[in-house]
């Protein structure tokens, strides 16, 4: 039997990247996705990309950031499916920044996506949660929730206020039979990934040098990152909450030549 028979799962940052390859291996296990994004025609593909294979899944528009976005969400969920069984926080972006150079409006979108939509979105989810008498929430942070990184003070801010948001959670939710995890990617081979080479003086030198960091020698690829989510959501970790899930080819393990 598929891992997420007959669940629903709600997936904000579907339109690319982990978002999309995460709602692919969801709706493969049997899952009725709830794809979301900012960006239509990228939500869309994947939407299209689901159903061909011969999974459901719709799409909703949405800037996670915003309320009353998040509430129409839940709502476009509910109105679809009449449930949420998996709500995914995965939508994030990324700044490379000194603080003094950041911008108030700069470091307000970020925290903004990464870290007030899962305010945003659990506020409008987890009431429905409670309902049914089971939940599984998945919050994307990063390695970047616990160790420093140059020139990125907001993001690993973010995401480390991320990385301890979800320990709360899982306390404040346990009693209602619903788990919070949240995963931590490493280098990901991701669009975003890639923009942020691209953005730097010399991209194939900073990409090797990076890529040289990793123990493993290679960024990770999206759907290793999606497998990962998808133990979290399944019935075989109901025990597991409160853990940040570390998926980064061994590079918090300490140094390597």
């Amino acid at each position: 039997m598929a891992q997420l028979e007959n669940k629903v799962a709600l997936i904000t940052g579907a339109g690319s990247g982990m978002g999309r390859a995460t709602a692919a291996v969801f709706a493969r296990e049997g899952a009725k996705v709830v794809a979301v994004d900012i960006n239509e025609s990228a939500v869309q593909e994947t939407v299209k990309t689901i159903t061909a294979a011969g999974g459901e899944a719709i799409w909703v528009r949405a800037d996670v950031s915003k309320g009353p976005d998040a509430q129409r969400m839940i709502e476009a969920a509910l109105d679809a499916y009449q449930k949420i069984d998996i709500l995914h926080n995965n939508a994030g972006i990324f700044l490379v920044r000194f603080l003094e150079d950041t911008t108030e409006e700069e470091w307000d979108r970020l925290m903004g996506v990464n870290l007030k939509a899962i305010f945003w979105a659990v506020k409008f989810a987890v009431p429905y949660m409670k309902r049914q008498g089971r939940g599984c929430i998945i919050n994307t942070a990063s390695t970047g929730g616990f160790l420093g990184q140059y020139m990125t003070p907001a993001y690993i801010a973010s995401k480390g206020g991320v990385v301890l948001l979800t320990k709360s959670l899982a306390l404040d939710y346990a009693k209602h039979n619903i788990t919070v995890n949240c995963i931590c990617p490493g280098a990901v081979e991701t669009p975003m990934l890639r923009k942020h080479f691209a953005d730097s003086p010399e991209p194939e030198t900073a990409m090797q040098r990076e890529r040289q960091l990793v123990p493993i020698k290679r960024f990770l690829d999206p759907e290793e990152i999606a497998y990962a989510a998808l133990y979290l959501a399944s019935d075989r970790a109901r025990g597991v909450t409160g853990t940040a899930l570390v998926i980064d080819g061994g590079s918090l393990a300490g140094y390597v030549e």
